[in-house]
């Protein structure tokens, strides 16, 4: 029901007459709160005196159902009479929903929202007023509303946004999404809200702001709410994650900041002293209070009507039945004289100390484990807490973690949000963090804090699955605590541990800009904690050369790969095994941008060390042996990479055993050289014990299963059993849309592939928009900056060309032309590749003049890039060779 017309029904209901009923409603309208009564009484065509007598009935009516509307003053009948209607409103709306949910026949639609649990009141006490004008400001505006509600810590900013958004909850059918700006990255929370309740999943791979784009552009109709909470910098924390301009989206703040007059505020205060005095009733007995009026009421002016304050002692007081209320006040005063000094020099304080005060009277209360809890749980950065006290195993501590559990709670001290998941207040934290400073364990506990976080970053591998971000979202805002706030804690050995951690955490979801935040800041913090000298360091350096050169940011990567080899051979020498990491990592650089003659000799001088160093005993021997017959592979040394290979699977098994995963990947390294010199068969059975053995260990739930159906697939493509490969084409796609979120290079990758099928047999048009995605994600992800874009823009290329479609295909080939040369050098055999497609292009449409050129500058890269003898050297040869019989025959 609509509230205009459950006023008109209320009217109805109190025998209201005509002319009552049009003053009443036209008075309780939301979209007129705020409107004089001259204003309604014109657009109603009578008198104001008339209005006003017109309403004095209303009001006389309506005491026979709420007697307090009889006592009230004029000037205060209006504001009462609406909460009181409200009330009734709300829970008819909910008594409605309750009826019509469990009626067979009626569909209820679903409002998806994260409001989070209140503490619960009998009526939403004091703020009746302030909810009328939110919802007016946040309904008038004609583009996207955003409304700041602000004031000091403690004035109930956030509580009053949680209970609009309950109360209004029906105004939203698109939902209500509540942020924690002091938490996870904002952008971050509402990816996870979209997917969580309208499964919308925007690809990984993506920047962030174009995921968020994607989630806005298809978010469920329908106005929508979108609360950030503890907003202390508009310009980071909302922002870069506002909505598109449209009057359906409504965004509501609470700051303690003031923004200047161009962002709409609702500056909320103190409570007025009625106010308070109520809200102090609906937490303590009322006739205990009514003992004690006149001290209540000085109790509520000391706290100065706060009321955060105001709740915490009324609680105190509801468990402390026999306190009288003058002597928790000679208590109050005597505790704030103690800062007294610091108050009047600075007005901010009164708040922080006054609320100080406050939660002192329940830490009073605690026992000394549970006091311990609190200051040890403050520790923890501003998002959900895990306290699992189950998982203690000695009986006895267990016991005494859950009574001082169970203290706090109490207390209210710590909020329960679900199994083993708690909460803290911000200001609450603080208060804990201030006890603990002051106690002389305070860096013990904080060094033994620290050192359990570490543990759990140490759990976060290089390349985290998607059950592993799963696992270990929970504890990345407690990493990223004492990464920022409490390293001076880390020892020397772990100090690179949580920033490393958190780098991968990001960038395995596709997240380069905050894993690059955190690989500098690592490099940051190594520098100025141990010098620049030293092996930390090192690691700091080559971490973000990694990322840089997973993204296609090479010049980057590779003068940062060198300094960590430089670094490295200065402090390590020559032989130790973070220098055979290093001159892998910088040599696979190399190999990625096609520079093989620098590639194979720091290949060669990592194999040869890591043997001498680690005795064929070791996987950094396996990894050594398998880059080295990858560049052999690369460059049509087939012959020279098949003994690596071979050497690759013999040891990996040997330290191995038959059934790991890397033994998987030795046998499809391997079997990819046998099909490049067309050993099929023997390829296909090292293929399917690949495929057959990951599926064993990894239970169809990992990316390496998709890379065997993926191989597997292209060997039978190669051979033409393209009815067998199509199969595996799109298992291989579906699964790793599944696990890397459609928004990753290896999807980019599987589409590619299955229109590759599709061209072969001729099925363009399925081919042509699979072609595309491809190149779109691919530029999306690797920003227009990497040789894979070359291939989507060479392959579609070659589709328009399969079609005649000349004129289209022209400028992709010149594209990825450009692209091959700037990134790969004008004498590689991907050049040549590129000049031989353009080439064959010119030939079909008779530019004969400009095709001869072509061809020779591809047959001459070929033959001397890859020998005279290799397959690609031998394709273009025959195609110049056809093009000369074709002209001058």
């Amino acid at each position: 029901m609509q509230w205009v017309d459950f006023l008109t029904n209320e009217a109805a209901t109190h025998s209201l007459s005509p002319e009552q009923t049009a003053a009443f409603v036209e008075r309780l309208k939301n979209e007129n709160l705020g409107k004089s009564q001259v204003k309604l009484a014109s657009e109603l065509n009578i008198g104001v005196g008339v209005f006003k007598k017109l309403m004095t009935k209303v009001y006389n009516k309506f005491a026979q159902s709420y007697p307090e509307l009889a006592t009230s003053k004029s000037r205060g009948k209006l504001e009462k009479l609406r909460a009181c209607l409200r009330a009734k409103y709300n829970d008819k709306q909910d008594f409605d929903v309750s009826t019509q949910s469990n009626a067979t026949h009626t569909t209820i639609k679903e409002i998806h929202q994260n409001i989070p649990t209140a503490v619960p009141f009998k009526r939403f006490v004091g703020r009746e007023a302030e909810l009328q004008n939110l919802h007016s400001s946040l309904q008038t505006s004609r583009q996207v509303a955003i409304v700041a509600v602000a004031g000091m810590g403690g004035v109930g900013k956030t509580q009053l946004a949680t209970q609009y958004a309950k109360q209004y909850l029906q105004n939203y059918q698109g939902g209500v999404c509540w942020l924690s700006a002091q938490g996870i990255d904002v952008g971050i929370q509402i990816l996870r809200f979209a997917q969580l309740k309208f499964n919308l999943i925007a690809p990984d791979e993506w920047e962030l702001a174009d995921r968020l784009k994607s989630c806005w552009e298809k978010w469920q109709q329908g106005e929508m709410l979108l609360v950030f909470d503890d907003v202390t910098d508009y310009e980071t924390q909302v922002q870069p994650y506002l909505p598109p301009e449209s009057p359906r989206f409504k965004v509501l703040l609470t700051t303690r900041q003031e923004f200047d007059r161009t962002l709409p505020q609702l500056r909320l205060d103190v409570l007025k002293p009625l106010v308070a005095m109520k809200l102090l009733k609906s937490l303590v007995d009322r006739e205990r209070l009514k003992n004690e009026a006149w001290v209540a009421r000085r109790i509520c002016k000391f706290l100065g009507y706060l009321p955060l304050a105001l709740e915490l002692v009324g609680r105190y007081l509801d468990t402390m039945p026999d306190l009288s209320v003058e002597t928790l006040l000679k208590r109050l005063e005597k505790k704030r004289l103690e800062h007294e000094a610091v108050v009047k020099a600075n007005p901010l304080i009164r708040y922080e100390y006054g609320v100080a005060e406050a939660f002192a009277l329940s830490w009073e209360q605690l026992d000394e484990k549970a006091q311990g809890l609190g200051c040890w749980l403050s520790l923890y950065g501003l998002a959900d807490i895990p306290l699992f006290v189950e998982a203690i195993e000695n009986e006895d501590e267990q016991e005494f973690w859950e009574k001082a559990t169970t203290q706090l709670q109490k207390l209210h001290l710590i909020q329960w949000q679900a199994k083993g998941i708690y909460s803290l207040h911000p200001l609450i934290r603080q208060f804990f963090q201030m006890k603990l400073d002051e106690s002389t364990e305070a860096d013990n506990v904080k060094t033994a804090f620290v050192a359990l976080l570490v543990e759990v970053a140490k759990q976060i591998p290089q390349q985290p699955n998607p059950e592993d971000i799963f696992n270990l979202t929970s504890a990345i805002p407690h990493i990223a605590e004492i990464a920022t706030h409490l390293s001076q804690y880390l020892s020397n050995e772990d100090l690179i541990c949580p920033f490393t951690g958190l780098g991968w955490f990001y960038q395995n979801q596709g997240l380069y800009q905050q894993a690059e935040s955190w690989y500098k800041l690592c490099q940051e913090v190594a520098e100025n904690r141990l010098g620049l000298e030293h092996a930390d360091v090192a690691t700091s350096l080559n971490n973000l050369a990694e990322l840089y050169h997973s993204i296609g940011r090479y010049s980057e990567a590779q003068a940062l790969y060198q300094q960590a080899l430089s670094l490295r051979k200065r402090l390590l020498g020559d032989n130790h095994p973070d220098v055979v990491t290093s001159l892998n990592n910088l040599a696979g650089l190399y190999k990625s941008t096609r520079l093989y003659s620098k590639a194979k000799p720091l290949f060669e001088q990592a194999l040869e060390l890591s043997k001498r160093l680690l005795k064929d005993n070791h996987p950094l021997v396996v990894t050594s042996l398998n880059n080295l017959a990858a560049l052999y592979y690369s460059i049509g040394q087939y012959s020279e990479a098949e003994p690596l290979y071979q050497q690759a699977l013999s040891l990996t098994k040997r330290l191995l055993g038959d059934n790991h995963p890397d033994v998987a990947t030795s046998l499809n390294n391997l079997a990819v050289l046998y099909e490049s010199t067309g050993r099929y068969s023997e390829a296909q059975a090292l293929y399917q014990q690949a495929l057959d053995l990951r599926k064993r260990l990894l239970k169809d739930n990992h990316p390496d299963v998709a890379t065997s159906l993926n191989n597997l697939a292209e060997l039978y493509r190669f051979t033409e059993r393209y009815s067998e490969a199509q199969p595996l084409y799109e298992q291989a796609l579906e699964l790793r849309k599944r696990l890397l979120k459609d928004n990753h290079p290896d999807v980019a990758t599987s589409l590619n592939n299955l229109a590759e099928l599709y061209r072969f047999t001729e099925r363009y048009s399925e081919a042509e928009p699979l072609y595309e995605q491809a190149l779109e994600l691919r530029k999306r992800l690797l920003k227009d900056n990497h040789p894979d874009i070359a291939t989507s823009l060479n392959n579609l290329g070659l589709l328009y060309g399969s079609t005649e479609r000349y004129s289209e295909a022209e400028p992709l080939y010149l594209q990825a032309l450009d692209l091959r040369k700037r990134l790969l050098g004008d004498n590689h055999h991907h050049v040549a590749n590129s000049l031989n497609n353009l080439a064959l292009l010119y030939k079909f449409t008779g530019r004969y003049n400009e095709a001869k050129p072509l061809f020779e500058q591809a047959l001459a890269i070929c033959e001397q890039t890859l020998g005279v003898g290799h397959p690609n050297t031998m394709t273009i040869r025959g195609n110049y060779a056809i093009f000369l019989r074709e002209i001058y025959h």
